[in-house]
């Protein structure tokens, strides 16, 4: 079964939210970029909480036929970049997230009603 690119962005949120992610921003960027259809961006007040909603979000994507295609940063938890194919996952420790503001980067792109 094919997961559709909203289907794995809502599924990265929920996850992200049952994880206590803060913060959490869903991006459409159809139109915007060719690099992903969905941003999912959120921040985790320790290394701990950012490597816990990443663990989640990776979990739920395999328990529904889905394929993580790369998962980068875990190591240090500050910035996690997870490919979901169509849904790149950006999980900030706070401090990072703050610096970087990636959100402002994409201001093009319609914010996304989740949760």
């Amino acid at each position: 079964m094919t997961l559709k690119p909203n289907e794995l962005m809502n599924m990265a949120v929920t996850a992200a939210d049952d994880k206590k992610a803060m913060n959490i921003v869903a991006l459409d960027l159809r139109g915007v970029s060719m690099v992903a259809d969905y941003f999912v961006i959120c921040h985790g007040n320790s290394d701990t909480q950012v490597q816990s909603i990443v663990t989640e979000i990776r979990k739920r994507v395999h328990e529904a036929g889905g394929v993580v295609r790369g998962v980068e940063g875990l190591d240090s938890a500050r910035w996690v970049l997870m490919d979901l194919g169509d849904v790149v996952v950006h999980v900030f420790h706070r401090d990072e997230r703050e610096y970087y503001n990636i959100e402002r980067l994409w201001s093009d792109a319609k914010v996304v009603e989740t949760v």
